[in-house]
C-alpha cells in the first residue's frame, strides 16, 4: 500500500465487531447492514469485498417485461426441457416420437 492511500485504524471489539467508516462502506459499496468477506491475495494483503444478499440480486438476470418470480426449481426444468427438444431436433425425433 502506497503513501498516498489513507491509513485508517479500525477498532475490533471483544465480541470481533468493527465499524467501517461510512466513506470506505461507500466507496466499496457495502450496505448496512450488510455482509463483507475478507479476501488473502497471494501476495499477502487482505482485500475486503461486499457480499450481496440473494434477495438483493434475485431477478436481476430477468427481463424487464419479465415480473413473475420463478423458483430456481421451474428454471432448470424449463432449461432441461429447452435442451431436450434441441437434442430430439438435432437427432430427428418428433415429440410424437418421444
Amino acid at each position: 500500500m502506497s503513501d498516498s492511500h489513507d491509513r485508517t485504524v479500525v477498532t475490533v471489539t471483544s465480541q470481533g465487531e468493527m465499524t467501517i467508516r461510512q466513506e470506505f462502506r461507500e466507496k466499496l459499496n457495502i450496505d448496512t447492514p450488510g455482509r463483507v468477506r475478507f479476501l488473502e491475495t497471494e501476495e499477502g494483503e487482505v482485500v475486503i469485498q461486499s457480499v450481496k444478499r440473494p434477495s438483493d440480486v434475485r431477478g436481476g438476470l430477468a427481463s424487464e417485461g419479465e415480473k413473475e418470480e420463478r423458483s430456481a426449481t421451474m428454471e432448470l426444468r424449463d432449461e432441461r426441457d429447452r435442451d431436450k427438444q434441441k437434442t430430439d431436433k438435432e437427432d430427428g425425433l418428433s415429440e410424437q416420437d418421444g
